[in-house]
């Protein structure tokens, strides 16, 4: 079964849902977006689907496409609800051919990272790093694609000035394959200023390239995530969130991490006085989705996959069933799970997200901040 994801690129193209007040009150000339498998909307697989690849295949896609897109989610993913929400189509993979740029690209690739492979070579763990493309090689993805977007310099700079950056997350795979390495939990800490770091130049590099208006995402809670509580059981119940059940020494990994991004994030808005940057939270609104369930329409359970293998674990998150693999299904709605595949989040969990990071309270400021528009 083939991804077909030329096939929706000719369709989401077409689509773009109706402008809101606020949307309308701040028109972005495009939406540039670059990250990891939270956002990719299908640059993994628009030359076909690696065998590997269970993501590309059903129930991947199953209820807003109906088929799988090279997204990792059942639907939509937070870019998606955000481009449409700003009424414009969503957005082409950048790798996707026959496609048309001028209102943005998404250079998101799964399997993501902040540092480059050299990084991880230097460290003894780039057998453990499944890199398709760092932030960086994203940006020069960027670069070499200006010449399908505006015909001179002046031109892009003029784009850019009008467009939306969205930069991130990442931190994510460049932590997550450190453990999957077994290395010791204060290791993983020692990456938290370089990949910090790394993000800051990134935005740096684009702020570079004419852009004023960029969103920096966060990490989400990794400890709340079937894939890490079934791959790291702790040893002692205290090392559980009493109410969430949540591994706490993985959250505050995340939580310091976000913490030194909101710092750095700080650094450049001092810097760059220009410039708007704001900062989008996964981290709370994934916590409340298990703390407060109900509020978002999910049900109030243990940290459970609605893709998995049934039966299989109280996270019915198995490596060797994972979703879209023999042995894996799909819950009955997934509108009512936060989580998708243990991993990654279905569309509903995004839809609350992009809401939160468009109006508030999830970002800082909100993208569509009343004091911003006009």
């Amino acid at each position: 079964m083939r991804c077909r994801l030329l096939v929706c690129l000719v369709v989401v193209l077409a689509v773009a849902a109706g402008s809101s007040p606020a949307a309308a009150a701040r028109e972005y000339a495009a939406v540039f977006n670059f990250g990891d498998s939270l956002t990719d909307t299908g640059n993994l697989c628009v030359d076909g689907i690696p065998d590997y690849l269970a993501t590309a295949r059903l129930p991947y896609g199953m209820t807003y496409f109906g088929y799988p897109t090279g997204r990792v989610s059942d639907g939509r993913v937070v870019v998606d609800f955000i481009a449409q929400e700003l009424g414009m189509p969503l957005l082409p993979p950048s790798k996707a051919k026959n496609a048309t740029f001028h209102r943005g690209a998404n250079f998101a690739i799964t399997g993501a990272t902040a540092m480059d492979m050299a990084f991880f070579e230097a460290r003894g763990l780039a057998h453990a790093i499944w890199s398709s493309g760092s932030l960086h090689t994203q940006i020069k993805w960027f670069r070499d694609m200006k010449h399908k977007m505006c015909s001179s310099p002046q031109e892009c700079r003029d784009l850019f000035r009008r467009s939306l950056f969205i930069v991130g997350e990442f931190g994510g795979n460049d932590y997550g394959s450190t453990m999957f390495a077994f290395r010791p939990l204060p290791e993983v800490h020692d990456l938290i200023p370089h990949i910090v770091d790394s993000i800051g130049l990134g935005v740096e590099e684009l702020v570079a390239e004419g852009a004023v208006d960029l969103v920096v995402p966060g990490m989400m809670p990794i400890g709340c995530f079937p894939l890490y509580l079934s791959m790291f059981p702790r040893p002692a119940p205290e090392m559980y969130g009493a109410r969430s059940g949540c591994a706490k020494d993985l959250n505050t990994l995340a939580w310091v991490h976000n913490a030194a991004l909101q710092r750095k994030i700080e650094q450049l808005r001092a810097k760059h006085p220009g410039v708007r940057i704001v900062y989008a939270d996964y981290y709370t609104p994934a916590i409340q989705f298990v703390l407060h369930a109900e509020k978002y329409g999910f049900l109030r359970q243990t940290p459970r996959a609605c893709c998995g293998a049934p039966g299989v674990g109280v996270y019915n998150f198995n490596l060797t069933s994972k979703c879209g693999e023999p042995g894996a299904y799909s819950c009955e709605d997934p509108s009512n799970h936060w989580s998708w595949d243990g991993i990654h989040l279905t569309e509903a969990s995004y839809g609350h997200i992009a809401k939160g990071w468009l109006y508030g309270p999830f970002a800082d400021p909100p993208i569509l901040d009343s004091k911003h528009l006009g």
